[in-house]
């Protein structure tokens, strides 16, 4: 990992465009990308793509760190990369898998890693696996398959354990990576609003002020301002959920 200081530097000369200061943030910071992603590994989304996603997450941190911010740059990354994932996943929905399919696919997964440890990263063919496991090629080939899908974040590793925890909460994550994403999707939120609306919420949730002294201060009344604020609110939990 780079220095603090020099992190900063390469920050600052990636928004100015410099695609080689990009390249080497990226390069010294895979450890901490693989590190967020990296107990998403074998449950049902491909590796690569979830680095993919980490990388896309990591060019956004780049794009909208602020000093200002008063964190360090690792710091911003991990909810940025995680959240990157999270999006991903809302987006395109998630399909449930059933239970046998899951089963098989964990017994399937296990198998390869041992053949490949045992001859030479030699991956063993659907036939041979369907033989070891006693089951038909065609179930090996299914479940492999349906398990590729995209799962939900929030989704309980054993949906029979009330004390399970979802994956999102087994994602390592700095100090107060929750709150941080939470800030940064309500700054993401704001950029979205024109000037009237902006005002409106910085005079309501920033400065503390009633409707009626919102209304009289933009000039209108305050039964707009009420309108106004509900449609604005809304807008803004599209963009954040």
């Amino acid at each position: 990992m780079l220095e603090h200081e020099e992190t900063l530097s390469l920050v600052k000369q990636a928004q100015q465009g410099s695609e080689e200061a990009k390249s080497l943030l990226l390069q010294h910071n895979y450890p901490l990308i693989k590190s967020v992603i990296k107990r998403f590994k074998d449950k049902g989304v491909e590796y690569d793509d979830l680095y993919q996603l980490g990388c896309v997450g990591f060019l956004k941190a780049i794009d909208n760190f602020n000093e200002e911010f008063n964190v360090k740059f690792s710091t911003y990354v991990v909810p940025m990369v995680a959240g990157e994932v999270k999006r991903y996943l809302r987006d395109d929905g998630s399909i449930k898998v059933s239970r046998s399919l899951k089963s098989l696919n964990y017994q399937i997964n296990k198998l390869i890693k041992e053949h490949r440890n045992n001859n030479n990263d030699s991956t063993p063919t659907v036939d041979e696996i369907a033989k070891i496991l006693n089951v038909e090629a065609g179930d090996v080939v299914l479940a492999m398959e349906s398990c590729r899908a995209l799962v939900s974040l929030n989704e309980k590793f054993d949906e029979d354990d009330d004390r399970s925890c979802s994956i999102l909460e087994k994602v390592e994550c700095e100090d107060n990576c929750h709150e941080l994403i939470d800030y940064i999707s309500l700054k993401q939120a704001l950029k979205l609003l024109d000037g009237k609306e902006k005002k409106i919420i910085i005079l309501r949730y920033f400065r503390n002020k009633t409707q009626s002294e919102v209304a009289s201060e933009i000039g209108v009344s305050q039964v707009q301002v009420s309108r106004m604020e509900n449609k604005i609110l809304e807008k803004m939990r599209k963009q954040i959920d």
